[in-house]
């Protein structure tokens, strides 16, 4: 029985041969090069050029498919189809690529397909992005080799995209020996590779622990003529920074005018990310400085790694200050910074600096996201200031997600007011907010303490819908014993050994301990401890 796969790919080849019946030689091999982007207050949905020319609906489709567009790039192709200006080949294959891109592969096939039943050749720079959906998208390898030996019987021969398209592909999926197998195939096909055709087998290699062989890589591109650019370092420099070899990565970087490279703003980043984790966060200030004496502007992800150094060195306070004084010193500081400082002063207890960063933020207009009003409302709870934390998560802008959810719940039923606690859980209904293990725990735990066992279970039976939980099980048998409810116990146990589910010795190990803290093993209910284990052993 053929599979959808196999069946989609015949089809493809199909079509392929067709293609080599109606163009004998004759495909062009490049196609001319669409006119710059258009303005953006072209790129408004449902906009259409004001010339309808092929260039100018090519501009737009890659414009469309560069921001993520992928439904305006094949609108954009078929008001194409149903006017005088047909697609050419330079639409067709934007539109795939865009495609592609979006995961909509099996759209993408039918895009090219059409190309070919409109007696529209495909070039080299159509059959590349073919090969980058079924070699990067879809890592089905075998239809990727088919289209590069299709597009020799077109008269389309690959070239060092083609090729390092595949590579890259490779590459992703671990097949690093094939890749190199590629890279000799180009070099005996006089297909001379450039810097982007190394740097993806520099990083499987690196990303591998193959650090020796991807230096030797970089290495036998100098000597062939194609020096590595600073993507290609980069690759190397973080994997050196993982195994600790930082006076390797110093003499790199001082070594890279000689080597005909400049680091750039990433590798510095990269290098004082190596030094914060190892402890040396003075050090990586001092690269801050190198940085800018280079004229080189430190970004958000700077700004973070220093920030985060400072809190590894539980220098929390340090790193407030600096990230107030962020534009003083012209940087840019995002919400991701503040979450990072936040987050750390809410671990050492600094509950008024927390607030203090939050206001800040709205000062300076930077926009709070689910996890910066999370860190806010634990820090608050965790500090006792319930109704200050209350107050902020009602307040007008407050991105509430499970997390702070769960956080207020926990808090509040950690100070006995339960009522709040089933307020915050409808509400969190209401908002459409599926609950998390955790919360589902809590309300179990608030529901047992009110003497609510059988709404307990039914908590438990609706936590199902999101997945099963052996810990949350573990906690509702623990409430259980707790409330001397062996008869809901052994239910429970039952009706899961009926849905198929294995029951996992940990529960009933944790179930003997709660029985035996209970003080069933002193008393005369050590029957119930018997039986559990009866019934363990049954199972298994």
């Amino acid at each position: 029985m053929m599979s959808s796969q196999e069946s989609a790919r015949n089809d493809l080849l199909r079509s392929f041969v067709e293609l080599v019946k109606r163009f004998p030689g004759n495909a062009p091999c490049s196609s001319p090069p669409p006119p710059p982007p258009p303005a953006a207050h072209a790129l408004e949905i449902g906009a259409g050029p004001r010339w309808p020319h092929p260039f100018e609906y090519a501009a737009m489709i890659e414009a469309y498919g560069r921001a993520g567009d992928a439904d305006e790039a094949l609108r954009l192709l078929r008001e194409m189809k149903g006017s005088p200006c047909r697609p050419d080949v330079v639409c067709y294959t934007a539109v795939v690529d865009s495609l592609a891109s979006s995961g909509r592969a099996s759209e993408a096939v039918e895009v090219f397909k059409e190309m070919v039943s409109s007696d529209v050749a495909p070039d080299t720079a159509a059959f590349t992005v073919l090969v980058k959906l079924y070699a990067c998208c879809l890592m089905q390898f075998d239809t990727a080799y088919e289209v590069v030996r299709w597009m020799v019987m077109c008269g389309c021969a690959p070239d060092v995209v083609t090729y390092s398209t595949l590579i890259a592909g490779l590459c992703w999926a671990g097949r690093v020996e094939e890749a190199l197998g590629v890279l000799d195939q180009m070099l005996e096909e006089e297909c001379r590779p450039n810097v982007y055709t190394y740097t993806p087998i520099v990083h499987a290699y690196c990303s591998r622990g193959r650090v020796e062989e991807a230096k030797r890589l970089l290495n036998t591109m100098e000597v062939v003529g194609c020096a590595p650019n600073s993507v290609a370092y980069n690759v190397l420099i973080e994997a050196l920074c993982k195994t600790g070899a930082l006076e390797e990565v110093e003499k790199l970087i001082k070594d890279s005018s000689c080597k005909g490279w400049e680091p750039d703003t990433i590798t510095y980043s990269i290098y004082m990310d190596g030094l914060c984790k190892l402890g040396r966060t003075d050090r990586s200030f001092e690269q801050l400085e190198v940085m800018r004496e280079k004229g080189l502007c430190p970004n958000a992800v700077t700004l973070n790694i220093l920030l985060d150094g400072l809190c590894r060195s539980s220098k929390a306070w340090e790193a407030k200050c600096l990230l107030e004084q962020s534009a003083e010193l012209e940087w840019n500081a995002s919400v991701v910074n503040y979450n990072t400082v936040m987050s750390r002063l809410s671990d050492v207890g600094r509950w008024p600096a927390v607030l203090k960063l939050f206001a800040d933020m709205h000062k300076k207009g930077i926009s709070a996201n689910s996890w910066t009003c999370s860190i806010v409302i634990h820090s608050l709870s965790k500090a006792g200031k319930l109704r200050l934390a209350e107050s902020i998560f009602d307040s007008k802008g407050f991105v509430a997600n499970v997390m702070s959810y769960t956080t207020l719940i926990h808090y509040c039923y950690l100070a006995g007011r339960i009522h709040d606690v089933h307020l915050l859980y409808h509400k969190m209904a209401e908002e459409n907010i599926a609950p998390s293990w955790i919360t589902y725990s809590v309300m179990i735990s608030c529901l047992c303490r009110e003497k609510r066992y059988l709404e307990a279970i039914g908590c438990f039976y609706r936590s199902l819908r999101d997945g099963y939980s052996p810990d949350l099980v573990a906690h509702l048998m623990y409430e259980l014993v707790s409330g001397g409810k062996l008869k809901e116990i052994l239910n429970l146990l039952e009706w899961i050994s009926r849905q198929g589910t294995i029951v996992d010795v940990c529960i009933f190990q944790r179930l003997i301990k709660a029985f035996c803290r209970a003080g069933s093993c002193k008393s005369a209910k050590i029957y119930h401890v018997c039986y559990i284990v009866d019934l363990m052993l049954q199972i298994r």
